[in-house]
């Protein structure tokens, strides 16, 4: 039996009203914009069933009759049904990867009839609700390692099936919950760590083979080798406590670093990057050594960071050259300026900045682009969308699209601190990390400045099964939140 406090009097009255006009702006834009990006000199009706901006306004009236429909249910349902939900969209992912349709390379859609479908986009919310139902078990804690384990495999599994279905981007996603595990108490050593990786991957790959001037040492191998120390050294200062070895560490390090440099300069030029193998290997052992006098575990973490930052660092260039695709690594060395390659791999990306600055302060005006009305850029209207917004709408009408998006971001934020339970929490950052990487990675591919790795931007990308993915992300949190005062007998 379900009791209403005076705060809570019907669904209806307690929705979040402000979030579903935010959905609705973002909805009317993405229409505009799809419009701009499929219009054609010559076509007659743009509501046209036959063209997308036609066939998008299906996928916006179905997208909010689902939106009602969640809205409508119990939401003790999304609670009660969560491994359910999950294991049926596992199910759907794993035998999408013998789908026989390939569509651009990849096995991810299904094709029923004249309607296809992507279960990856709808797996994003079924694992949100696994998570915010594991995560808000009884007794469980995210610092225990066993329970801890059991959440990462709750994201991997998914990533995988989609990784086999050859939609890398998309299984990029699930990295997004880590910021939600940040919110619930996973260690900031977790995301630094992370951080520091790409940070060794990006130097050391950009700077493999410049040289530091005149000596035979590799830019990219001494800075990464030295911040691995740094970062070392400062994290016996934040984890440990102890500033003495903290400074003594620092000292150490760059001590030997300036006089190994000085002597390689002016003495005899040799790779000082060997010096610094030998001061990294020497700094975990003395970590391990203070871990066994001192007894502080924190000590045989770093060392333990240390150590997989050096084995990280010597595969990262492996990992480049011989695990990635090759159309992968054209990417990411476009992306790093190793490579220009405009009519290839960086095409898209070149395209889309002219269109971008085409549009000046205030743009061309509605389906006035140049550049997308002669289709310059491919993808135009799914991937790469914004660059219709930048051509059209200018600058202005950019920074409102993300102005848009920030509200958004800030209104999960409040709704989800406001939640009476964890289960809602979860639910809610699992929601916002997804909201935010989707459109800080599409934006910053639009832009040239994340890689492209194929996702599309929430609400604005033709297509229905995203559109019906963002809904039910959303939509389900709003349910949630509506029902947070209820108390139930």
């Amino acid at each position: 039996m379900v009791q209403r406090t005076d705060k809570q009097k019907g669904v209806l009255r307690s929705l979040d009203w402000w979030t579903i006009i935010i959905y609705i702006a973002l909805l009317t834009f993405g229409w505009v914009s799809v419009c701009g990006a499929s219009y054609t000199y010559g076509d007659a009706d743009i509501f046209s069933l036959d063209t997308r901006s036609g066939m998008q306004i299906v996928w916006i009236g179905t997208s909010i009759v689902l939106g009602f429909v969640l809205l409508m249910l119990d939401d003790r349902y999304y609670d009660m049904f969560a491994f359910i939900i999950f294991g049926v969209m596992l199910l759907l992912l794993f035998a999408t990867i013998f789908n026989p349709h390939s569509i651009k390379g990849s096995r991810s859609w299904l094709v029923l009839g004249p309607l296809r479908l992507q279960p990856a986009e709808f797996a994003k919310f079924a694992t949100a609700l696994a998570l915010a139902k594991l995560m808000s078990t009884y007794g469980y804690n995210i610092q225990n390692w066993r329970h801890f384990a059991a959440t990462l495999a709750v994201i991997l599994v998914p990533m995988l099936f989609i990784v086999l279905q050859r939609e890398t981007g998309s299984a990029l996603v699930y990295l997004a919950f880590f910021l939600m595990f940040y919110r619930e108490g996973m260690p900031g050593s977790v995301l630094f760590t992370g951080l520091a990786m790409v940070i060794y991957f990006v130097v050391g790959i950009r700077y493999a083979d410049t040289m530091l001037w005149q000596t035979p040492t590799s830019v990219g191998k001494f800075v990464v080798l030295l911040l691995i120390q740094l970062f070392s050294a400062a994290m016996v200062w934040i984890y440990c406590k102890e500033n003495r070895n903290a400074i003594r560490l620092f000292s150490i390090c760059l001590g030997v670093t300036v006089v190994g440099l000085l002597f390689s300069i002016y003495v005899i030029p040799f790779d000082v990057t060997y010096i610094e193998l030998v001061v990294c290997v020497l700094l975990i052992g003395y970590l391990l050594w203070l871990a066994l006098a001192t007894r502080i575990r924190n000590y045989a973490w770093i060392a333990l960071f240390a150590l997989g930052s050096m084995v990280f660092f010597n595969l990262a260039d492996y990992m480049l050259n011989e695990v990635m695709e090759p159309h992968q690594r054209v990417r990411i060395n476009v992306l790093l300026g190793l490579e220009e390659d405009l009519k290839g791999a960086g095409y898209n990306v070149h395209q889309s900045e002219i269109a971008i600055g085409s549009g000046g302060l205030e743009g061309k005006g509605f389906l006035n682009g140049t550049q997308t009305k002669l289709k310059f850029v491919p993808e135009q209207d799914t991937d790469f969308i914004f660059c219709t917004v930048g051509e059209e709408e200018g600058f202005v009408g950019s920074a409102g699209v993300l102005l848009l998006f920030l509200a958004l971001i800030l209104r999960l934020i409040h709704l989800s601190e406001r939640q009476n339970h964890r289960f809602g929490r979860v639910y809610g950052y699992c929601v916002l990390s997804i909201f935010l990487f989707h459109v800080f990675i599409n934006v910053g591919m639009v832009l040239g400045l994340t890689p492209v790795i194929g996702i599309p931007l929430p609400f604005f990308s033709y297509g229905g099964s995203s559109l019906w993915g963002f809904t039910l992300l959303l939509f389900i949190f709003l349910r949630i939140d509506a029902g947070r005062n209820l108390i139930r007998t």
